[in-house]
C-alpha cells in the first residue's frame, strides 16, 4: 500500500520523537538493571563483574551510538556479553526493541521519501541529549551512527542451559549482477587502464544472460549458540544468533548459564570448511568489483 508523503519538517519531527523514546527506552534498561543487579559476564574481563562496573558498562553498550575518528562508515561497534535478567528487565529490552524497531522503519522511510533529510537528522539528534556525547566536547558536531542506534539488542526467549560463542569470520554479503550492470560499473573507473579493458573483454567473452555475483566480505563477527533447558514449543533445542550487543537471558534465579570463553581476537584465517555445494566459482571473474561467475 502507497503512502503519500509527508514533509520533511514532520518526517523530523517524528525521527527526534523515535529517537528520545529510543534513549529513553535504553536509559530504562539499563536503571532497571541498576536497581537490581545479576550476573554479568563482559567478554574480554576477568570474572566476576562487581555490579556497579556491570550498570556502568551496560548503560554505555546501549547508548554507543557514535562514530568515533577513523570508523570506517559500514562498521559498527561490538559490545559483547552475557545479562541474567529478571522479568521486569526482559520486559524493559522488550520496549528498547520496540522502539529500535520504529527508528529503524523511520529511517528506511524517510530514506526512501526524503533522503536529503539524512544528514540533518545526524547534525539535530546528538543535541538532544547532550549527557550521552560528554566525550565528544570540543571535537565539532557529534556524528551519530544511525545504525547503531537501531540495531538490536538480542535476546533469548526461553531460559538457557549453556551458550557456546565463537568468532565468524566467513561472512559475506552477495548481490546479483547482470552482466550489462557489470559493465556499467568497469566503465566507471578508468576504462584507460590495462586491467580495466582486460576486464571488459572477458566480459564480453560471455553471454548476456548470465548471472554474475558481486561479493562483498563482512567484518568478522560474535556468534552465540544457544541450548535451551527445555525445548521450545515449536520443538526446538538450540539457536544461533549474532551478538554485537549483550545478550540478556531469562534468569529469575540471577545466574548465568554455563558458557564459554572466546577468543580474544578473531582466527586471521578461515575456520570453516567450504561447504561442499558452493554456487560461485574459487577465483574472482571482474577482481576489479569483487564479481564471480556461477559454477
Amino acid at each position: 500500500m502507497s503512502h503519500p508523503p509527508r514533509p520533511e519538517y514532520r518526517l523530523l519531527a517524528e525521527l527526534e520523537a523515535a529517537f528520545d523514546t529510543l534513549v529513553e527506552r535504553c536509559e530504562a534498561v539499563a536503571a532497571t538493571f541498576r536497581r537490581r543487579p545479576a550476573a554479568c559476564w563482559i567478554f574480554g574481563e576477568p570474572e566476576p563483574v562487581g555490579a556497579e562496573r556491570a550498570a556502568e558498562w551496560l548503560r554505555h553498550a546501549l547508548l554507543d551510538v557514535w562514530y568515533q575518528d577513523g570508523q570506517d562508515g559500514r562498521a559498527t561497534r561490538a559490545h559483547i556479553g552475557l545479562v541474567a535478567a529478571n522479568e521486569p528487565l526482559m520486559e524493559a529490552v522488550a520496549e528498547a526493541n520496540a522502539a529500535k524497531a520504529a527508528l529503524g522503519a523511520l529511517l528506511a522511510r524517510i530514506r526512501e521519501d526524503a533522503p536529503s533529510l539524512i544528514p540533518e537528522a545526524k547534525a539535530v539528534l546528538p543535541f538532544r541529549h547532550l549527557e550521552l556525547h560528554d566525550h565528544l566536547r570540543g571535537q565539532g558536531l557529534a556524528r551519530l551512527h544511525l545504525k547503531q542506534c537501531w540495531r538490536h539488542i538480542p535476546v533469548a526467549e526461553a531460559p538457557v542451559a549453556r551458550v557456546r560463542l565463537a568468532w565468524y569470520t566467513s561472512g559475506r554479503s552477495i548481490k546479483r549482477l547482470t552482466v550489462r550492470e557489470a559493465e556499467h560499473k568497469l566503465l566507471k573507473l578508468d576504462s584507460d587502464a590495462a586491467h580495466v579493458r582486460i576486464q571488459l573483454r572477458r566480459l564480453a567473452g560471455i553471454p548476456e544472460g548470465e548471472p554474475l555475483a558481486q561479493v562483498q566480505r563482512q567484518a568478522p563477527l560474535m556468534r552465540a549458540n544457544l541450548f535451551y533447558r527445555e525445548p521450545l514449543e515449536d520443538g526446538r533445542t538450540r539457536r544461533a544468533m549474532n551478538v554485537a550487543l549483550p545478550l540478556f537471558v531469562p534468569a529469575p534465579d540471577g545466574r548465568l548459564p554455563d558458557h564459554n570463553l572466546p577468543q580474544p581476537t578473531p582466527p586471521e584465517a578461515r575456520t570453516r570448511a567450504r561447504r561442499r555445494d558452493e554456487k560461485l566459482e574459487d577465483e574472482p571473474f571482474l577482481p576489479s568489483l569483487r564479481v564471480y561467475r556461477y559454477r
